[in-house]
Order: structure tokens, then C-alpha cells, then sequence
């Protein structure tokens, strides 16, 4: 009954032509149940009935609104992406892969298919090899039913849908999303890469609960603006924590219930914590609550006026339930602030490396991207993230301060000749061709033209950069990072347009360059076993002045970075089960990484 009013809401989709599935530009639903051994009758949302109603009517029993609620939700997502990163969405491209190595061209995938009912298993998870959602059901736990604060909405037994969470459905669309553009985050290279991933996806599930106005008044009013008490809205699948016999939910960034006692405290920082957490999840979720420390600082920045004069400036509100005109308000600024940083956080994806991300990174292509975009920060979001990060103890080792001038990213090394050089690149690129870079953005017809058009480019890049002087002159720009004398492949090519408050539009083109290496894992004995040591560097020009404003990578000649990624992989916790699903079948294509990640942390003990 508490929530009985927020328990439905309407999701506002952009229109686009869809077949029965249902089935559109971006994502395919394939409602085959393996476990039944059935298809389930398909959705026609372009029904002129169900049309009519806004879809059709929540109901848990009911096969096509699973459908219906998977595609509402991926859509919601795949737009976020898009509005931050100002271009298409593209999904990772197919890759033949033998014995590690691609073979031929990557092949272009349309659409990401999603499968509702694909397993009878308390899992659900992204399939890099089948470029597919796979959602599981499955009965509920036996402790459901003696849930001791009485809000389960579960008996023992009764089935549970992971797809009709928006908080699961939203973690796996980004897991997707973002194997799209760095599909070298799921490897095994640092204890923050996997975390990152998880972290990540929570990060977007987690602040797209604020784009639904009713349970974001809900919420505002029940905590009287102080989001940092016990709320929905920081909560990631409660159903499904509930449902599998945790207290609360799946995932908590604000704070957790004591298995014990049943009572819900708040999470303390501690600098110290990062060092010794290393399951993915639970490592993931101190990025997530830093993230959300920031929005919370930014949040009460945001409603400070209207508490002072809500209170008379005495900043204590008395009594009682908030004025409904004062709960409005806040939700407002409550929304606009987590739109904001959702962005920024999706935007800071182009300013990473490609390659052995770290938490430190993150915060710094956050700074680095948001700096770009918005040159005046008067409401101090910047300030608020490198406060939170610092209080979580994640900050780059590299780095002297925490200031913003000395997170942001360095630009590029500038000169009258360095400056030629990267002009003539542009126009070798722009000359007499007719699908040069800046055409690309602005006429590609189709999301398939797109991919064709940015292939192609990346195949000319290459050729070029092989091609001396130009490679050595841009690799002094790059600072040794890759080495363009040794073999290496232009990984992407991708236009950005986005759009700042102020109205300007900054023009973005990303290149990304990868290489690798055979290294031993252990150097005394030279016939042992080996792993692939990678170098990457994500160059981000300017597309108005083709200027190369950054070079954000990590150096293929880094001795340290070989030594503590050889360390790692020989003393990391997850040991020899790690190869099982990340080793050579991973490396050809067959394996399922996230299955097992979202399995949970007792299966990846040792």
C-alpha cells in the first residue's frame, strides 16, 4: 500500500516503425522460453489499441508486457547514451576471432536481441558472444516469506522476472553499451577493470530512476528532501535482492541492512576500504556510492535557496509532511541534477583509455570531459566529484594534487610544426573524398552507413599511420604511447556533436589505437605459461580546427604496468576459475563472462 501509487509509470519513448517482437531499429525482443520449450505470442506495440492506452496494462502474468517492458526500458537507456555521447548508439561489432586473432572485417550488428524468459535461473546477463540480453525467472526463496520488515511482495515459490526490473534491464543495456565502445574492459588486467563494468551499468540503472517524476515526488516527500535516508531511489533490483533472500536490495548505494539485526545503516566512507575489497560487485559499489555522494553534494547545492526559504532561514524544516508546491520543486531540481550527472558520466566514457581502466581514470575523464563541454562550473559539480571520490580513497596515483587543473588530462603538446602536421593528416583525411570525417557526422544516412563509413576510415587511418614520416611525427604527439613502428590496429573511429548549455556545439572526433604483445607470465621460465600484454591510446581531436587535443592511453613500452599486471595474474583471487570462462574460449568467442559475474561473489571465490 505504501507504494501501491508509484508502482506504475509511463515511459516517453521517441517513436520509431516497429514489427512484432517487438522488433525496431536498435533492439530485437525474442521471447523463446528453452525451459517450456515455446515462443510466447509476440507484442504489436504499433497497435492502434494498444496504442490507445499507452501500451499495454503491468502485469507480472502476462508474457507480452515482459516484452513490452524490456524494450520500454532498453529504448530509455539506448537514448541516455545517445544524448550524452551526441552520436548513434552502436552495438560491438561481430568479431571472427581464431586463437585470439581476428580473422577478416568486423561484420556490422543491427540489433541487440533480448530474450525475456531466456533462462529458469536466478541470473540475468549480456552475452558478448550472442550480442544478446538473457533474462532469467525462477521461484522465489524459501526466507522470502519470513522477510522481516513484511514488504516482500513475495511468497515462497512464487516466480520472480529479472525483466520486469528497470534496474536489471537498464545494468545489462549499459553492459552492452559500453562493450560497444571498449570491448577491452572485460579483461582481466586490474582489480578495477571488471568492477568497472558492474559499477558502471549501476551507475546508469541507478539515476535513470529519476526520470520518472510520480516516484521521484514519492520519494522527495517520504525522505523530506534528505536523499541520503533509507529510499527507493538508491536501491538497485529490491525485488530481486528480496526474491533470493537478501534483506533489502540486490545492491545499495547509500547504505545497507545489517543481516544481522535487519536494520538499515548508512555506508561510512573509508579511504582505506577501496585496498581491500576486490569482488567486482562489492568493489564496483564504492565507485557507485563516490558517484552518488557527488550527486547528493550537488543535489542540496541545487535546493539550498528553497530550504532557506522553506525554513525562514533557520534551514531546519518543522514537522509534518512537505507542502506538495515544495516536494515539486525539489523533485525538479532532483531530476535535473541526476540527468546532469548521468550525462556526465556517459560523456566521460569517450575520455577513458581503451584499455586497463582504472577508478582514478574515471574520475578524470569525468573531470576532463565535463571541463570541455561546460568551461564555467558555477555550481561546482567538479568540486563535488573529486570530494566524493576522495573520501572513497579513489583518486589517480599519477597525479600531485586534487585539483581540476591537475585531474584534467593534458593536452596535447602544441607548436607551429606539430600543428602543420596533424592540419596535413586532416586534409590527406578531407581531400578530394567525399566520406572524409566531417561528412561522416553530418550525412551518414543510417546507423549501418555509419559503421561502414567509420570502418572505412579506420582501414585509410591505418594505412596512413603505417606510412612514415606522418606515423613517427604523430606518435611524438602521442607520447610513445603506441608504438606506430610495430603492428597495431586503429580499433574505432567515431564523431561526437554535443551541445552545451550555453548553446555552443563541440565537435569531437575519437580515434582509438590498440596493440599487444606476447609476454611470459612468469620471466624464469621461458617456455611457461603466457598472456597478451596491450598498449591503447583514445586520441580525441578537434573536428572544427582538426587540432588533437588529447592523447589518453596507456604506454605499450610501460615496464611498471607489465610488472603489476603479471603480478595480478598470478596471485589474483579468482584464480584458476578466471580461466575457465575468460581464457581461450573467452578469446574465441564462446565463453559467457557475465553469466558468471552476475552469478555472485560466492562462485568466484578461489
Amino acid at each position: 500500500m505504501e507504494t501501491a501509487l508509484v508502482n506504475e509509470v509511463v515511459f516517453k519513448l521517441r517513436w520509431e516503425p516497429l514489427t512484432e517482437g517487438p522488433c525496431g531499429e536498435y533492439v530485437e525482443v525474442v521471447d523463446y522460453d528453452p525451459a517450456s520449450g515455446c515462443f510466447y505470442q509476440p507484442v504489436q506495440l504499433d497497435n492502434a489499441h494498444v496504442l490507445a492506452q499507452d501500451g499495454l496494462a503491468p502485469s507480472e502474468g502476462n508474457p507480452q508486457f515482459h516484452q513490452q517492458m524490456v524494450y520500454a526500458v532498453a529504448m530509455t537507456t539506448i537514448d541516455n547514451f545517445e544524448r550524452a555521447l551526441g552520436r548513434p548508439a552502436m552495438w560491438a561489432a561481430h568479431r571472427e576471432l581464431r586463437d585470439g586473432k581476428p580473422v577478416g572485417r568486423d561484420s556490422y550488428v543491427p540489433k541487440l536481441r533480448i530474450y525475456p524468459h531466456a533462462l529458469r535461473d536466478a541470473n540475468a546477463y549480456y552475452s558478448p558472444g550472442k550480442k544478446a540480453l538473457l533474462f532469467g525467472y525462477f521461484p522465489a526463496s524459501e526466507s522470502t516469506a519470513k522477510a522481516p520488515d513484511g514488504r516482500s511482495s513475495h511468497f515462497a515459490g512464487g516466480w520472480v522476472f529479472t525483466c520486469l526490473s528497470h534496474d536489471v534491464i537498464a545494468h545489462e543495456v549499459s553492459h552492452a553499451l559500453l562493450d560497444g565502445m571498449h570491448h577491452r574492459y572485460v579483461e582481466r588486467t586490474h582489480p578495477d577493470s571488471l568492477a568497472f563494468h558492474e559499477a558502471f551499468a549501476d551507475i546508469v540503472a541507478l539515476f535513470q530512476h529519476f526520470s520518472f517524476p510520480d516516484v521521484l515526488r514519492h520519494q522527495i516527500g517520504k525522505t523530506r528532501g534528505d536523499l541520503m535516508r533509507q529510499n527507493m531511489l538508491g536501491q538497485l533490483a529490491q525485488q530481486f535482492g528480496r526474491a533470493i533472500g537478501q534483506h533489502g536490495a540486490l545492491r545499495d548505494a547509500i547504505g545497507a541492512t545489517d543481516p544481522k539485526t535487519q536494520q538499515w545503516k548508512p555506508h561510512v566512507p573509508d579511504p582505506e576500504e577501496l585496498a581491500s575489497t576486490h569482488e567486482p560487485h562489492d568493489r564496483g559499489a564504492i565507485l557507485v556510492a563516490a558517484v552518488f555522494d557527488a550527486f547528493q553534494a550537488i543535489y542540496r547545492s541545487r535546493v539550498g535557496d528553497l530550504i532557506r526559504i522553506a525554513t525562514s532561514g533557520t534551514g531546519v524544516l518543522p514537522d509534518g509532511e512537505l507542502h506538495p508546491d515544495l516536494v515539486n520543486r525539489l523533485a525538479s531540481e532532483a531530476s535535473k541534477a541526476a540527468k546532469h550527472v548521468l550525462h556526465m558520466c556517459i560523456r566521460a566514457l569517450d575520455y577513458c583509455p581503451p584499455l586497463d581502466i582504472t577508478f582514478g581514470d574515471y574520475l578524470r575523464a569525468i573531470i576532463t570531459a565535463d571541463t570541455d563541454l561546460v568551461p564555467d562550473d558555477d555550481l561546482g559539480y567538479r568540486i563535488a566529484f573529486i570530494e566524493a571520490f576522495r573520501r572513497r580513497g579513489i583518486y589517480p596515483r599519477s597525479v600531485r594534487t586534487l585539483s581540476i587543473d591537475s585531474l584534467r588530462w593534458p593536452l596535447a603538446r602544441r607548436g607551429d610544426t606539430e600543428s602543420s602536421r596533424i592540419q596535413r593528416l586532416a586534409a590527406i583525411l578531407e581531400e578530394k573524398h567525399d566520406d572524409g570525417f566531417r561528412n561522416l557526422r553530418d550525412y551518414a544516412k543510417s546507423r549501418s552507413d555509419y559503421f561502414k563509413r567509420s570502418q572505412d576510415l579506420a582501414i585509410r587511418l591505418h594505412g596512413m599511420l603505417e606510412k612514415q614520416p606522418l606515423g613517427e611525427e604523430l606518435q611524438a604527439l602521442m607520447r610513445g604511447v603506441v608504438r606506430l613502428d610495430q603492428s597495431f590496429e586503429v580499433h574505432s573511429v567515431r564523431p561526437a556533436q554535443r551541445i552545451g548549455p550555453d548553446g555552443e556545439a563541440v565537435n569531437h572526433l575519437i580515434v582509438i589505437l590498440t596493440q599487444q604483445r606476447e609476454e611470459l607470465l612468469d620471466p624464469k621460465q621461458p617456455k611457461g605459461e603466457t598472456f597478451k600484454f596491450r598498449g591503447g591510446c583514445t586520441l580525441i581531436f578537434n573536428l572544427d580546427t582538426f587540432d588533437l587535443q588529447y592523447a589518453i592511453g596507456k604506454s605499450y613500452d610501460d615496464t611498471e604496468r607489465l610488472e603489476a599486471q603479471r603480478e595480478y595474474l598470478r596471485t589474483g583471487r579468482l584464480g584458476d576459475l578466471w580461466s575457465t570462462y575468460f581464457g581461450k574460449r573467452y578469446l574465441d568467442g564462446h565463453a559467457e563472462p557475465f553469466a558468471l559475474l552476475h552469478r555472485g561473489s560466492e562462485e568466484l571465490a578461489p
